[in-house]
């Protein structure tokens, strides 16, 4: 028991140090962003987005829809946006909802934008919850039934202790 244990304290303080880097490596990639050093703010970012660091997938997005230090890229963009989301990043969820909205990178699927708009605002994102108001007003109430199931399936993953 006691090397398991060993084991366990140790893959915890190696994932600790790592996530650590990784926040840092985001938080120094900010700085390099703001002072439109993109190149490099990217530099910075790959590593902890592969690491799984979801603030460094959404700011990888910016820089994808924005064209800062890459080719302008929706698709590109959507796809680090989604890796975000999918781990409850209310910044690039409300995103992923706008890019549904509004047919940039994807089909138009009010639904699912919606239903991003929906989880970004239980998330804590202050403009998602107009965005969802904006959005319904074009939605059948058909589109809304739909939208209130892919929710209650996504919200429990997403946000379980909300």
């Amino acid at each position: 028991m006691g090397k398991f244990l060993c084991k366990v304290v140790t893959a915890a303080v190696f994932s600790l140090l790592v996530s650590q880097a990784a926040f840092a490596d985001v938080e120094k990639g900010r700085q390099l962003m703001e002072q439109s050093k993109f190149t490099e703010a990217m530099q910075e970012f790959l590593p902890a987005a592969q690491a799984g660091n979801a603030d460094a997938e959404e700011l990888i997005g910016v820089m994808y829809a924005m064209g800062l230090g890459v080719k302008k890229d929706d698709r590109r963009a959507f796809e680090w946006y989604l890796r975000a989301s999918m781990k409850a990043h209310p910044g690039a969820q409300s995103g992923i909802g706008w890019y549904y909205e509004v047919g940039r990178g994807v089909e138009v699927d009010l639904v699912r934008a919606y239903m991003w708009y929906v989880l970004s605002a239980i998330g804590g994102d202050p403009d998602a919850a107009i965005s969802q108001e904006e959005v319904i007003k074009k939605m059948t109430p058909g589109q809304v039934k739909e939208a209130q199931i892919l929710i209650a399936d996504y919200k429990p993953h997403l946000y379980p202790f909300d």
